[in-house]
Protein backbone atom coordinates (compact mmCIF):
# COMPACT_ATOMS: atom_id res chain seq x y z
CA UNK A 1 0.00 0.00 0.00
CA UNK A 2 1.34 3.30 -1.08
CA UNK A 3 1.59 6.45 0.69
CA UNK A 4 -0.18 9.49 -0.35
CA UNK A 5 2.32 12.51 -1.49
CA UNK A 6 0.71 14.92 1.17
CA UNK A 7 1.48 11.92 3.58
CA UNK A 8 4.60 11.03 2.50
CA UNK A 9 5.68 14.98 2.65
CA UNK A 10 4.14 14.90 6.14
CA UNK A 11 5.89 11.93 7.21
CA UNK A 12 9.28 13.81 5.81
CA UNK A 13 8.64 16.58 7.73
CA UNK A 14 7.93 14.96 10.98
CA UNK A 15 10.82 12.93 10.82
CA UNK A 16 13.14 15.97 10.11
CA UNK A 17 12.17 17.51 12.90
CA UNK A 18 12.39 15.37 14.77
CA UNK A 19 16.45 14.81 13.84
CA UNK A 20 16.66 18.46 14.07
CA UNK A 21 15.19 18.68 17.70
CA UNK A 22 17.17 15.88 18.64
CA UNK A 23 20.28 17.38 17.10
CA UNK A 24 20.08 20.67 18.84
CA UNK A 25 19.80 19.17 22.36
CA UNK A 26 22.53 16.78 21.79
CA UNK A 27 24.51 19.83 20.54
CA UNK A 28 23.15 22.11 23.16
CA UNK A 29 24.26 19.26 25.97
CA UNK A 30 27.97 18.75 24.44
CA UNK A 31 28.21 22.66 24.14
CA UNK A 32 28.58 22.79 27.66
CA UNK A 33 31.09 19.52 28.04
CA UNK A 34 33.59 21.75 25.29
CA UNK A 35 32.54 25.27 27.16
CA UNK A 36 34.41 23.59 29.77
CA UNK A 37 36.96 22.08 27.99
CA UNK A 38 37.99 25.22 26.05
CA UNK A 39 38.06 27.27 29.75
CA UNK A 40 40.49 24.71 31.17
CA UNK A 41 42.89 25.09 28.09
CA UNK A 42 42.57 28.92 28.26
CA UNK A 43 42.95 28.85 32.02
CA UNK A 44 45.68 25.92 32.10
CA UNK A 45 43.42 23.72 33.23
CA UNK A 46 41.93 19.73 32.87
CA UNK A 47 38.53 20.21 32.85
CA UNK A 48 36.14 17.50 33.06
CA UNK A 49 37.67 14.51 33.29
CA UNK A 50 36.03 11.51 35.60
CA UNK A 51 32.36 11.05 33.46
CA UNK A 52 33.65 8.52 31.12
CA UNK A 53 36.26 8.53 29.30
CA UNK A 54 38.30 12.18 29.26
CA UNK A 55 35.00 13.09 30.63
CA UNK A 56 32.91 12.64 27.71
CA UNK A 57 29.62 11.64 30.06
CA UNK A 58 29.82 15.03 31.82
CA UNK A 59 27.11 16.40 29.89
CA UNK A 60 24.59 13.16 30.87
CA UNK A 61 25.53 13.28 34.58
CA UNK A 62 24.93 17.07 34.49
CA UNK A 63 21.08 16.31 32.83
CA UNK A 64 20.71 13.62 35.49
CA UNK A 65 21.53 15.71 37.95
CA UNK A 66 19.07 18.84 36.82
CA UNK A 67 16.42 16.30 36.09
CA UNK A 68 16.86 14.71 39.66
CA UNK A 69 17.00 17.72 41.80
CA UNK A 70 14.09 19.42 43.79
CA UNK A 71 11.41 21.29 41.72
CA UNK A 72 11.40 24.64 43.89
CA UNK A 73 8.33 27.42 43.29
CA UNK A 74 8.89 30.56 45.54
CA UNK A 75 5.69 30.88 47.60
CA UNK A 76 5.39 34.73 46.38
CA UNK A 77 5.84 33.74 42.60
CA UNK A 78 3.58 33.78 39.98
CA UNK A 79 3.50 29.78 39.67
CA UNK A 80 1.60 29.72 36.16
CA UNK A 81 4.57 32.74 34.81
CA UNK A 82 7.47 31.22 36.80
CA UNK A 83 6.81 27.78 34.22
CA UNK A 84 5.81 29.91 31.56
CA UNK A 85 8.88 31.84 31.23
CA UNK A 86 12.04 28.55 30.56
CA UNK A 87 8.92 26.91 28.76
CA UNK A 88 8.88 30.18 26.48
CA UNK A 89 12.57 30.75 26.28
CA UNK A 90 13.32 26.78 24.99
CA UNK A 91 10.33 26.45 22.90
CA UNK A 92 11.28 29.49 20.92
CA UNK A 93 14.97 28.52 20.81
CA UNK A 94 14.14 25.14 19.03
CA UNK A 95 11.45 26.89 16.92
CA UNK A 96 13.81 29.16 15.03
CA UNK A 97 15.68 25.81 13.07
CA UNK A 98 12.73 25.27 11.20
CA UNK A 99 14.19 27.51 8.47
CA UNK A 100 17.68 26.52 7.96
CA UNK A 101 18.90 24.87 4.87
CA UNK A 102 21.14 21.41 6.48
CA UNK A 103 21.90 20.39 2.81
CA UNK A 104 20.79 20.16 -0.44
CA UNK A 105 18.74 17.04 -1.06
CA UNK A 106 18.15 13.28 -0.16
CA UNK A 107 17.39 10.71 -2.45
CA UNK A 108 15.48 8.23 -0.61
CA UNK A 109 13.35 5.41 -1.83
CA UNK A 110 12.72 7.31 -5.30
CA UNK A 111 11.84 10.19 -3.77
CA UNK A 112 14.20 13.27 -3.21
CA UNK A 113 13.59 15.19 0.24
CA UNK A 114 15.28 18.43 1.25
CA UNK A 115 16.81 18.84 4.07
CA UNK A 116 14.95 22.17 4.96
CA UNK A 117 11.97 22.00 7.16
CA UNK A 118 10.35 24.78 5.53
CA UNK A 119 11.58 26.78 2.60
CA UNK A 120 9.66 29.91 3.01
CA UNK A 121 10.44 33.27 0.83
CA UNK A 122 10.38 35.28 4.18
CA UNK A 123 13.07 32.58 5.55
CA UNK A 124 15.42 35.71 7.88
CA UNK A 125 11.87 37.51 8.93
CA UNK A 126 10.69 34.69 10.23
CA UNK A 127 14.13 33.64 11.99
CA UNK A 128 13.99 37.27 13.80
CA UNK A 129 10.36 37.09 14.47
CA UNK A 130 10.84 34.39 16.67
CA UNK A 131 14.42 35.32 18.21
CA UNK A 132 12.76 38.96 19.39
CA UNK A 133 9.91 36.27 21.15
CA UNK A 134 12.60 34.94 22.94
CA UNK A 135 12.99 38.04 25.35
CA UNK A 136 9.66 37.63 26.56
CA UNK A 137 10.75 34.31 28.27
CA UNK A 138 13.36 35.89 29.99
CA UNK A 139 10.77 38.77 31.10
CA UNK A 140 8.06 36.38 32.04
CA UNK A 141 10.69 34.41 34.17
CA UNK A 142 12.19 36.99 35.55
CA UNK A 143 8.75 39.17 36.74
CA UNK A 144 7.24 35.98 38.01
CA UNK A 145 9.91 35.11 40.50
CA UNK A 146 9.41 38.10 42.54
CA UNK A 147 13.11 38.59 43.21
CA UNK A 148 14.18 42.39 42.53
CA UNK A 149 17.62 40.45 41.36
CA UNK A 150 15.14 38.47 38.70
CA UNK A 151 13.70 41.63 38.04
CA UNK A 152 16.50 43.81 37.36
CA UNK A 153 18.15 40.79 35.28
CA UNK A 154 14.73 41.07 32.67
CA UNK A 155 14.99 44.89 32.87
CA UNK A 156 18.40 44.10 31.28
CA UNK A 157 18.05 41.93 29.15
CA UNK A 158 14.92 43.95 27.86
CA UNK A 159 16.77 47.14 26.89
CA UNK A 160 19.47 44.93 25.61
CA UNK A 161 17.83 43.22 22.92
CA UNK A 162 15.95 46.27 22.05
CA UNK A 163 18.67 48.09 21.13
CA UNK A 164 20.69 45.58 19.71
CA UNK A 165 18.16 44.54 17.67
CA UNK A 166 18.00 47.95 15.44
CA UNK A 167 21.94 47.42 14.56
CA UNK A 168 21.05 43.94 13.41
CA UNK A 169 18.49 44.87 11.44
CA UNK A 170 19.55 47.39 9.47
CA UNK A 171 23.31 45.27 8.68
CA UNK A 172 20.62 42.69 7.74
CA UNK A 173 18.62 45.36 5.05
CA UNK A 174 21.97 45.73 3.53
CA UNK A 175 22.34 42.39 3.04
CA UNK A 176 19.23 41.96 1.61
CA UNK A 177 20.38 45.05 -0.75
CA UNK A 178 22.92 42.69 -2.00
CA UNK A 179 21.23 39.02 -2.60
CA UNK A 180 17.45 40.27 -3.10
CA UNK A 181 15.49 37.66 -1.03
CA UNK A 182 14.80 36.76 2.15
CA UNK A 183 14.74 33.32 1.73
CA UNK A 184 17.84 31.57 3.20
CA UNK A 185 18.08 28.65 1.11
CA UNK A 186 18.52 30.94 -2.11
CA UNK A 187 21.34 33.21 0.28
CA UNK A 188 23.35 29.89 0.48
CA UNK A 189 22.26 28.82 -3.48
CA UNK A 190 23.37 32.11 -4.81
CA UNK A 191 27.10 31.56 -2.51
CA UNK A 192 27.70 28.29 -4.23
CA UNK A 193 30.07 29.14 -6.78
CA UNK A 194 32.91 29.96 -5.24
CA UNK A 195 34.46 31.06 -1.96
CA UNK A 196 34.57 34.56 -3.16
CA UNK A 197 31.23 34.33 -3.62
CA UNK A 198 30.07 34.35 -0.15
CA UNK A 199 28.71 37.58 1.19
CA UNK A 200 31.35 38.00 3.77
CA UNK A 201 33.41 39.34 0.92
CA UNK A 202 30.69 41.72 -0.11
CA UNK A 203 29.54 42.63 3.29
CA UNK A 204 32.24 42.50 5.55
CA UNK A 205 31.26 45.67 8.13
CA UNK A 206 27.62 44.05 7.96
CA UNK A 207 29.06 40.53 9.19
CA UNK A 208 31.06 42.34 12.09
CA UNK A 209 28.09 44.13 13.34
CA UNK A 210 25.73 41.14 13.42
CA UNK A 211 28.26 38.98 15.11
CA UNK A 212 28.10 42.12 18.06
CA UNK A 213 25.09 41.96 17.67
CA UNK A 214 24.35 38.25 17.90
CA UNK A 215 26.28 38.15 21.29
CA UNK A 216 24.49 40.38 22.77
CA UNK A 217 21.22 38.87 21.54
CA UNK A 218 22.40 34.95 22.70
CA UNK A 219 23.53 36.80 26.07
CA UNK A 220 27.04 35.70 26.17
CA UNK A 221 30.31 37.37 27.56
CA UNK A 222 31.00 40.47 27.11
CA UNK A 223 27.17 40.92 26.86
CA UNK A 224 25.53 38.90 29.68
CA UNK A 225 24.40 41.74 32.00
CA UNK A 226 21.46 39.93 32.32
CA UNK A 227 22.92 37.07 34.38
CA UNK A 228 25.91 38.79 35.54
CA UNK A 229 26.68 36.79 38.73
CA UNK A 230 28.84 39.48 40.57
CA UNK A 231 26.50 42.01 40.13
CA UNK A 232 22.91 40.01 40.20
CA UNK A 233 23.32 36.71 42.01
CA UNK A 234 22.43 34.46 38.83
CA UNK A 235 20.37 37.82 37.08
CA UNK A 236 16.57 36.35 35.45
CA UNK A 237 17.36 32.95 36.80
CA UNK A 238 18.13 33.53 40.28
CA UNK A 239 15.31 31.71 41.65
CA UNK A 240 15.31 29.17 39.43
CA UNK A 241 16.33 24.92 40.09
CA UNK A 242 15.75 21.59 38.39
CA UNK A 243 15.16 21.27 34.66
CA UNK A 244 13.54 25.10 34.79
CA UNK A 245 17.01 26.14 35.38
CA UNK A 246 17.75 23.41 32.55
CA UNK A 247 15.93 24.93 30.11
CA UNK A 248 17.22 28.37 30.35
CA UNK A 249 20.78 26.73 30.15
CA UNK A 250 20.03 24.97 27.31
CA UNK A 251 18.18 28.04 25.32
CA UNK A 252 20.95 29.76 25.47
CA UNK A 253 23.44 26.54 23.94
CA UNK A 254 20.82 26.02 21.55
CA UNK A 255 20.83 29.75 20.42
CA UNK A 256 24.29 29.65 20.18
CA UNK A 257 24.23 26.78 18.02
CA UNK A 258 21.42 28.43 15.51
CA UNK A 259 22.94 31.91 15.31
CA UNK A 260 25.98 30.47 14.10
CA UNK A 261 23.69 28.34 11.53
CA UNK A 262 22.52 31.27 10.61
CA UNK A 263 25.53 33.39 10.26
CA UNK A 264 27.04 30.37 8.15
CA UNK A 265 24.00 30.71 6.03
CA UNK A 266 24.14 34.79 5.67
CA UNK A 267 27.58 34.72 5.15
CA UNK A 268 30.16 32.22 4.77
CA UNK A 269 28.09 29.85 1.67
CA UNK A 270 25.69 27.89 4.26
CA UNK A 271 26.42 24.24 3.49
CA UNK A 272 28.49 25.12 0.82
CA UNK A 273 31.89 23.54 0.44
CA UNK A 274 34.92 26.06 0.54
CA UNK A 275 37.02 25.09 -2.77
CA UNK A 276 35.86 21.70 -3.88
CA UNK A 277 31.79 22.55 -4.26
CA UNK A 278 31.97 21.47 -8.01
CA UNK A 279 34.93 18.53 -7.68
CA UNK A 280 32.97 16.70 -5.05
CA UNK A 281 29.32 17.42 -6.90
CA UNK A 282 31.09 15.43 -9.69
CA UNK A 283 31.86 12.65 -8.15
CA UNK A 284 29.77 12.18 -5.65
CA UNK A 285 26.01 10.81 -5.67
CA UNK A 286 23.44 12.82 -4.18
CA UNK A 287 22.89 11.09 -0.69
CA UNK A 288 26.86 11.00 -0.71
CA UNK A 289 26.78 14.89 -1.28
CA UNK A 290 24.03 15.83 1.04
CA UNK A 291 26.67 13.95 3.76
CA UNK A 292 29.46 16.67 2.88
CA UNK A 293 27.43 19.39 3.17
CA UNK A 294 26.11 18.37 6.43
CA UNK A 295 29.41 17.76 7.71
CA UNK A 296 31.22 20.77 6.15
CA UNK A 297 27.71 22.60 7.63
CA UNK A 298 28.66 21.28 11.32
CA UNK A 299 32.36 21.91 10.92
CA UNK A 300 31.73 25.96 10.09
CA UNK A 301 29.38 25.83 13.05
CA UNK A 302 31.71 24.17 15.68
CA UNK A 303 34.33 27.34 14.68
CA UNK A 304 31.68 29.76 15.75
CA UNK A 305 31.15 27.85 18.78
CA UNK A 306 34.60 27.59 19.86
CA UNK A 307 35.13 31.63 18.68
CA UNK A 308 32.08 31.97 21.03
CA UNK A 309 33.51 30.25 23.70
CA UNK A 310 37.26 31.62 23.32
CA UNK A 311 35.53 35.20 23.69
CA UNK A 312 33.67 34.77 26.78
CA UNK A 313 36.83 33.77 28.58
CA UNK A 314 39.06 36.04 27.38
CA UNK A 315 37.10 39.43 27.24
CA UNK A 316 35.84 40.80 30.26
CA UNK A 317 31.65 42.00 31.33
CA UNK A 318 31.14 45.14 30.25
CA UNK A 319 29.52 47.64 31.94
CA UNK A 320 25.97 48.63 31.41
CA UNK A 321 26.66 52.13 30.03
CA UNK A 322 29.24 50.88 28.29
CA UNK A 323 26.94 48.34 26.68
CA UNK A 324 24.04 50.63 25.91
CA UNK A 325 27.19 53.34 24.49
CA UNK A 326 28.07 50.77 22.06
CA UNK A 327 24.85 49.92 20.63
CA UNK A 328 22.92 53.20 20.24
CA UNK A 329 26.73 55.76 19.63
CA UNK A 330 28.59 52.88 17.19
CA UNK A 331 26.56 49.81 16.06
CA UNK A 332 23.71 51.94 14.94
CA UNK A 333 25.44 54.50 13.12
CA UNK A 334 28.00 52.17 11.55
CA UNK A 335 24.87 49.78 10.28
CA UNK A 336 23.06 53.22 8.76
CA UNK A 337 26.68 54.18 7.46
CA UNK A 338 27.14 50.82 5.96
CA UNK A 339 23.38 50.50 4.40
CA UNK A 340 23.85 54.14 2.44
CA UNK A 341 27.06 52.78 1.57
CA UNK A 342 25.99 49.12 -0.11
CA UNK A 343 22.71 51.60 -1.65
CA UNK A 344 25.04 53.75 -2.99
CA UNK A 345 27.85 51.07 -4.85
CA UNK A 346 24.60 48.75 -6.06
CA UNK A 347 22.87 52.26 -7.67
CA UNK A 348 26.75 52.68 -9.45
CA UNK A 349 27.04 49.36 -10.30
CA UNK A 350 23.28 49.86 -12.26
CA UNK A 351 23.84 53.03 -13.97
CA UNK A 352 27.03 54.11 -14.09
CA UNK A 353 27.70 58.02 -13.26
CA UNK A 354 24.02 58.73 -14.86
CA UNK A 355 22.08 57.82 -11.74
Amino acid sequence: MFLSIDTAVIIEKLALIAVVVVASLVIAMYATFAERKVAAILQDRVGPNRAGPFGILQPLADGLKLFFKEEIIPNFSNKFLFILGPSLAMLTAMMTGAVVPWGDKIHILGRDFSLQIADINIGILYVFGVVSLGVYGIMIGSWASNNKFSLMGGLRAASQIISYELALGIALIALLMVTGTMSLKTMVVQQQAHWYSWNIVKQPLGFLIFLICAFAECNRTPFDLAEAESELIGGYHTEYSSMKLGFYLFAEYINMFISSTIMICLYFGGYGIPFFEHTVAAHCGTNWLAFWHILTLLFKVACFLFFFMWVRWTIPRFRYDQLMNLGWKILIPLSLFNMLVTGAVILFHQYGWHF
